[in-house]
């Protein structure tokens, strides 16, 4: 038998951001990152995710931190590895559409504070979503990795993803992501869709999944064999539930094969120990719940994301109707096809499932429409995989005609407007797009900021009028 071809699979350990987003919220604090950082530089990891999704958002409101002075502090204590991100396309960190004069500044600024890698993804697999940032990404010097929203529908076959791939290779992709954000990549599944990849486009492939419907080791491992070049992983105190697969696990699973990472399991351990005080806290306060740490097989059995079976569940205890839950499991699908099949995935999976309660609680379907419902049929979030039907679109909107175009294309230059308005708490650049993402969060963030440097000696303020606490 032919000796196999080594190629060590790639790891992107997402210890510092989606992992701690999983499982504690997005609360762990800059302080507690910076210590173990050198040692986590020390693995080979491909990359560290350590910025990006919610992290923007908790640091300013939760946390009361400058998400900028995180990356800066991270990029000067990684002196080896690869800084990564996620952002959402023209929606950035935040929850709309902005202009592409404030998509292509983030990115910028992005980069220029410490980024190297940037995720870019759209929740409805539109790519004229990702155009602005992409092309920033590339004119920066910075690796665009295209992620594309893996879910299940008719239409969502092997030959879609074939199809977005040559498209995301041809947009001038670095690499591309299948983002398997619900967990609904099976392992058989993964090896055929891995293969089928390998088969259409040149550029690295990377999996992210989540260990929700409890397969995601699985489905590496026929990843892997079939060809992936990255994995997402997560250091063990902060692995599996909700979150990734462990690293150490990949690790000594790949070991004495062609994929050996070759990464060193007593340095990895070293820092687990750092973490697991760290996780038993956060069981002990409740910012860990053990619930999340299970596999929860509804996920598979009706291809609804955890975090989006835990949102229905609440809404129903409001309601006092918690007898419906079944009834709104079986109307989510129907939803989710008269909105054109989307992806289950942030904001498109709470905006399905507010209105599959809606649906059922209200008697009628469609008696009740949220403002979301109207805004995804009248094209604002970007084009659907699978047309809206003429029947559905009257509807939710009426007469209303639904836009066609790139949603960005109605949007007027925003960034000086913004300047304007928050001129008077700028102390560096980057102020202007934490303002933009967040206004009100923002704005207290900056109130704090400025009674924390009050304290501070002037003589510590550098050329730039940037203060730094002594």
């Amino acid at each position: 038998m032919a000796e196999q071809i080594k190629k060590p699979v790639l790891i992107t350990d997402t210890i510092l951001r989606d992992a701690p987003q999983s499982l504690i919220a997005t609360r762990m604090s800059t302080d507690e990152m910076l210590p173990i950082v050198p040692k986590l530089d020390q693995v080979g990891y491909h990359s560290v995710e350590c910025w990006g999704g919610a992290t923007f958002d908790a640091c300013l409101r939760f946390l009361k931190e400058d998400p900028w002075e995180r990356l800066r502090k991270l990029r000067a204590g990684f002196k080896n590895t690869k800084l990564q991100m996620l952002l959402r396309g023209q929606n950035l960190l935040g929850y709309r559409h902005y202009a592409d004069d404030v998509v292509e500044y983030f990115v910028q600024k992005s980069i220029a504070n410490g980024i190297d890698i940037i995720r870019v993804f759209d929740a409805l697999n539109d790519l004229r979503n990702l155009e602005s940032s992409v092309n920033a990404i590339v004119k920066e010097g910075g690796h665009a990795q295209i992620a594309i929203s893996y879910t299940l529908g008719d239409i969502y076959t092997d030959e879609y993803y074939m199809n977005y791939a040559k498209q995301v290779e041809s947009m001038g992709a670095n690499s591309i992501c299948i983002k398997d954000m619900a967990g609904l990549l099976l392992p058989y599944e993964a090896s055929k869709l891995i293969g089928a990849l390998k088969s259409a486009i040149k550029i690295p492939i990377s999996l992210h999944t989540h260990y929700t419907s409890g397969v995601a080791s699985m489905t590496y491992l026929k990843a892997v064999e079939a060809g992936v070049d990255i994995i997402d992983t997560a250091i063990s105190p902060f692995a599996l539930g909700t979150g990734q697969p462990a690293t150490e696990v990949m690790v000594e699973t790949f070991r004495n094969t062609p994929y050996d990472t070759g990464f060193d399991q007593n340095l990895l351990a070293e820092i687990a120990d750092y973490f697991r005080p760290m996780r038993d806290k956060a069981l002990e306060t409740g910012l860990l719940d053990p619930k999340i740490l299970g596999v929860d097989i509804k996920t598979l059995l009706y291809q609804v994301p955890g975090g989006m079976l835990s949102n229905l569940v609440s809404q129903l205890k409001e309601q006092k109707a918690e007898d419906r839950f079944y009834d709104v499991l079986q109307e989510i699908p129907r939803v989710r096809n008269d909105f054109g099949q989307p992806p289950l995935v942030t904001p498109s999976s709470q905006i399905v499932g507010t209105q599959a309660v809606l649906n059922v609680l209200g008697g009628e379907r469609y008696k009740m429409i949220t403002k979301e419902s109207k805004a995804v049929v009248r094209g604002e979030y970007g084009r659907t995989a699978v047309p809206i039907s003429e029947e559905i679109t009257k509807k939710i909107i009426g007469d209303e005609t639904p836009i066609t175009c790139r949603p960005a294309d109605l949007l007027k230059p925003e960034l000086a407007s913004l300047e304007e308005k928050m001129k008077q708490y700028k102390i560096q650049d980057e102020d202007v797009l934490s303002y933009a993402l967040f206004p009100q969060v923002s704005e207290d963030f900056f109130k704090y900021r400025q009674a924390q440097l009050t304290k501070v000696d002037p003589a510590v303020a550098d050329t730039n009028n940037k203060v730094y606490p002594a």
